[in-house]
């Protein structure tokens, strides 16, 4: 399922773990590939603006701009100050969760036991919180400073009932999502299972990072003009940066 990057596009690749986490520095220009290896991965992103932490990714008005609940190809990813993190250009799943948040160590505890680095080492059950708070921690940020997440490769519902369903089976092996990114931005995530995986084991799967560099964004960009507000959104980011 996945579209092949140019060997002189690619400039690194780096395999998280299941149940693990990672963060890193992505520059404009970049764009960073997300493959779901095995299939069935949950990938819970949080972004911040590297030069000035207090900017960090707003779920709200990602969602409330684009007149949307779920997120997929066309649509930005906005900071608390109107501009664009990040662009998602292609997409094979169509379907990525926006609001349900990450696990946190009691809802894995009641699902599947304790679990301690002490007795299983690399095999220590994560909750998606704590991953997330490990990586936040490094660049001197803590609990306060982590909001809603992106969920990549989940899909949730309702059911006849109005009670929000997880999806099993969404995402298969080889899926990606391609994100551009418009302005340096500090990337955290996690692969831990989704809050609403009630699966009766813990279902992690690694996810596969390539990062290449994008083409130069043009006036019918299909993001850009995706909404009117994303035409707005460039317009406020593109000042930032200098452009």
């Amino acid at each position: 399922m996945t579209n092949p990057i140019p060997n002189d596009k690619l400039l690194w690749t780096h395999e998280v773990p299941a149940g693990t986490h990672w963060s890193g520095l992505i520059r404009r220009g970049t764009v960073l590939r997300f493959t779901d290896v095995e299939g069935g991965a949950n990938c819970a992103l949080y972004f911040f603006n590297p030069e000035d932490k207090l900017e960090r990714y707003n779920m709200p008005d990602t969602l409330k701009a684009q007149h949307t609940a779920l997120l997929s190809r066309g649509h930005c990813l906005y900071s608390d100050m109107g501009r664009i993190f990040a662009s998602i250009v292609a997409d094979s799943v169509g379907w990525h969760d926006s609001f349900c948040g990450v696990s946190d160590a009691d809802m894995v505890r009641q699902r599947y036991g304790d679990s301690h680095y002490q007795q299983d080492r690399n095999a220590m059950l994560r909750n998606g919180r704590d991953s997330l708070l490990i990586e936040l921690g490094k660049y001197g940020l803590g609990p306060r400073d982590l909001g809603p997440t992106i969920n990549l490769f989940s899909k949730v519902q309702p059911d006849d009932a109005g009670q929000l369903q997880y999806v099993h089976g969404h995402s298969s092996a080889g899926s990606y999502v391609d994100l551009r990114f418009e302005m340096n931005t500090l990337v955290c995530l996690s692969t831990a299972p989704h809050p609403l995986n009630h699966s009766p084991r813990y279902d992690a799967h690694p996810v596969l990072l390539s990062a290449y560099r994008a083409d130069p964004v043009a006036t019918d960009d299909y993001c850009r003009n995706f909404r009117p507000e994303n035409q707005r959104g460039f317009t406020n980011t593109e000042r930032y940066v200098g452009l």
